[in-house]
C-alpha cells in the first residue's frame, strides 16, 4: 500500500480505494459512486477561517450513525479527573510500566493508564498524558476519541493502526497523530507494545512557525505521511468504544466502521518519523532553550504561549565552546512531562529508563544530576560532542500537570528521585574569582 505524502497541514488531500469512488465537483451528490454514503467529518467549527478549517469528506459503505445505543464502559486506569489528588511541587520520576502478564490479555484500550493532565474536554483546553502497555490486538472492537486529538509515541513494539482513512503503522521513534473522532483498530504486530499517549483537548497540533530559522529546520511538512484509502466490508458482532466527556462508552455495531472507500480533506491521521527531525542548535556559545526542539504545538488564546508542545531531543552534535552543554538547572513557568523512547537522555546519568517518565511542574527546580554536572563541567569544549543512540521527548504545557492517584501510588514511582541532586557539591570560594 502506497502512502500519500503530506505537503502542508492546511492543504487538501484525497485518496480512493476503488477507481472513481471519489465524486468529482460535488461533495455530496444525489447518488454517490458504488452506492456509497457521503459523510462529512468536521474537526473545527464550520465558520473557522479557511487556514484553520479542518474537515474531511468520507464516502463509506454505511454511515457512522449505524450502531446500537452506547452504554458506560468503566475503565480501570483511564481518567480525565485531575482534581482527585492534590498536586505536589516535588519532581517525580517513574520506571517503565510493566508489560501485561501472559495470562492477562490486554489490548490498547485496556492498557491505557493516565499519569497526569490538566484542563478538560468540556473546556476544550489542556491535555491528558497516558502510558500504555498491551499484549494483544483489538479483537472485534473499534475506538474513537470524541474528547481529544491523540498523539501516540511507541517505545516498544509496533502499532498497526487501521483507521477510517486507511492503514498507518508506527514503531519506536515514530509517532502518529489521530484527529478527534477518527475511528480505528489497533493491532500489535510484535505481540507486545508499550509507549505513551497524549490527549490534546485544545486547538489541533500544528507545525510551529520557523521565523529566523528559515525554511528547512525542525520538522518538515513533507515528512508527515497520510494513509491511502482502504476499506473493510465486514459484518459481525462488534463493539464500538467511544471516549466522550472523559469516560469510555461502548455500543454494539453489526459491521466494521472502517468502511470508507474514498476520502478527501485535511482532517486526517498522520505518521511522522522522529529521526527525520532537523535539530537546530548553537554553534558559538550558550545552550538554546528547549523550544528549539518543538515538533508540534497546540496554540492557545495567548500569542506565543501554547496549550501543549511536543518537543523531541534526538541525536545531535553540540559544538558551542565555553558552555555548559547539557540542559542547565532551570525553573519554568511551563510544566514538563518527559519520556524516553530509546537510549539514554544526556542530562541524566542513571535512573531515567526507556519507557519511563518524569514530571517537573511549574517552578520546580530541576536539571542535570550530580554525575552529569561533574562530567560536563570539566569537558573539553574545544571538541564537538556527538550525542547519538538516543530519543527523548517532552509534553510541555502552560498549566500545572496534576498527577493521578494511580501515578502517585504506582510501584514504578521512584520515591528517591530527589537523591540524584543531593550529590552536588558546594564549589563557592569568595577568594577565587
Amino acid at each position: 500500500m502506497d502512502d500519500t505524502t503530506l505537503s502542508g497541514f492546511g492543504n487538501h488531500f484525497s485518496s480512493e480505494a476503488l477507481p472513481g469512488a471519489l465524486p468529482q465537483g460535488r461533495n455530496s451528490p444525489q447518488r454517490c459512486p458504488y452506492g456509497l454514503y457521503a459523510e462529512q467529518l468536521s474537526g473545527s467549527a464550520f465558520t473557522a477561517p479557511r487556514a484553520a478549517n479542518r474537515r474531511s469528506w468520507l464516502y463509506r459503505i454505511r454511515p457512522a450513525a449505524m450502531q446500537q445505543p452506547f452504554e458506560p464502559l468503566e475503565p480501570a486506569l483511564l481518567t480525565n479527573d485531575f482534581g482527585a489528588v492534590p498536586p505536589s511541587p516535588d519532581p517525580l520520576r517513574w520506571d517503565p510500566l510493566p508489560l501485561p502478564a501472559d495470562g492477562a490479555p490486554t489490548d490498547f484500550i485496556e492498557g491505557l493508564a493516565t499519569m497526569a493532565g490538566n484542563g478538560s474536554p468540556d473546556a476544550q483546553t489542556g491535555c491528558a498524558i497516558h502510558l500504555y502497555a498491551a499484549n494483544r490486538s483489538m479483537e472485534g472492537r473499534f475506538f474513537y476519541d470524541a474528547d481529544a486529538e491523540l498523539l501516540l509515541v511507541p517505545q516498544q513494539g509496533r502499532l498497526r493502526l487501521h483507521t477510517e482513512f486507511g492503514l498507518l503503522e508506527i514503531g519506536p521513534q515514530e509517532i502518529a497523530l489521530i484527529p478527534r473522532g477518527v475511528r480505528l483498530r489497533v493491532e500489535l504486530p510484535d505481540g507486545l507494545a508499550r509507549g505513551y499517549a497524549c490527549e490534546n483537548f485544545g486547538a489541533p497540533l500544528r507545525l510551529p512557525d520557523l521565523g529566523p530559522i528559515g525554511a528547512n529546520g525542525l520538522a518538515q511538512p513533507r515528512d508527515f505521511i497520510a494513509p491511502q484509502a482502504a476499506y473493510e466490508d465486514r459484518e459481525g458482532d462488534f463493539r464500538l468504544v467511544a471516549k466522550f466527556a472523559g469516560r469510555l462508552w461502548q455500543a454494539r455495531i453489526g459491521h466494521s466502521p472502517l468502511d470508507v472507500v474514498a476520502w478527501h480533506g485535511n482532517h486526517l491521521p498522520l505518521r511522522y518519523d522522529l529521526r527525520r527531525f532537523n535539530a537546530i542548535g548553537s554553534i558559538s556559545f550558550d545552550h538554546p532553550d528547549p523550544s528549539i526542539f518543538t515538533v508540534l504545538q497546540s496554540p492557545s488564546d495567548t500569542p506565543g504561549v501554547d496549550t501543549l508542545d511536543f518537543v523531541v531531543f534526538p541525536p545531535r552534535i553540540l559544538a558551542m565552546r565555553d558552555t555548559f552543554r547539557p540542559p542547565w538547572f532551570h525553573r519554568n513557568v511551563a510544566s514538563e512531562f518527559m519520556g524516553l523512547v530509546h537510549g539514554r537522555y544526556d542530562a541524566k546519568a542513571t535512573g531515567f529508563l526507556p519507557g519511563g517518565a518524569s514530571l517537573h511542574n511549574c517552578m520546580s527546580g530541576h536539571g542535570p544530576d550530580a554525575e552529569t554536572f561533574d562530567k560536563a563541567s570539566t569537558a573539553d569544549t574545544k571538541q564537538p560532542q556527538v550525542i547519538e543512540d538516543t530519543m527523548a521527548f517532552m509534553f510541555e504545557t502552560r498549566c500545572i500537570l496534576r498527577p493521578t492517584a494511580f501515578a502517585l501510588r504506582s510501584p514504578t514511582l521512584q520515591r528517591d528521585y530527589a537523591r540524584c541532586w543531593q550529590g552536588l557539591k558546594k564549589h563557592f570560594d569568595p577568594t577565587r574569582p
